[in-house]
């Protein structure tokens, strides 16, 4: 019986969840990048974070983000390449609620007040959390 999946902590959701090529409607059907995906190119290649500083935030093990990290680059580059859309969705990832340790989001007491007033939508208006939905 295979080991249960661990849930990916994931500090903030994608702002837009669709890209589409320019001049028409793509012919092929679109490439899926989960959240958890996302999550990893967002840390690694946006924030400038190692393979080990990702895994920290998502709290999973350095194979696990290179697995994700790998995954998304094919994802990505079959959507540039062969001119298909892009859908961000699903995946195996809990959001986070700005109290973990290990969150680029929380964890520190400075943080935690300046997220005493969250979003109506449950998230928080912290510049590293964004705007969930």
């Amino acid at each position: 019986m295979p080991r249960p999946m661990k849930c990916r902590k994931v500090c903030q959701m994608p702002r837009t969840r669709e890209f589409h090529p320019a001049g028409g409607s793509p012919r092929k059907e679109a490439v899926v990048l989960t959240v958890d995906e996302y999550e990893a190119v967002r840390l690694i290649d946006r924030q400038g974070f190692s393979q080990e500083e990702c895994s920290a935030y998502m709290q999973v093990a350095r194979s696990t983000v290179q697995s994700i990290y790998n995954s998304a680059r094919k994802k990505l580059a079959e959507a540039l390449v062969d001119g298909r859309s892009l859908r961000i969705e699903g995946g195996n990832y809990q959001l986070c609620d700005g109290s973990e340790v290990y969150c680029g989001c929380g964890g520190c007491r400075r943080h935690r007040l300046a997220c005493m007033g969250r979003t109506e939508q449950g998230g928080c208006d912290h510049k590293n959390c964004g705007p969930i939905g």
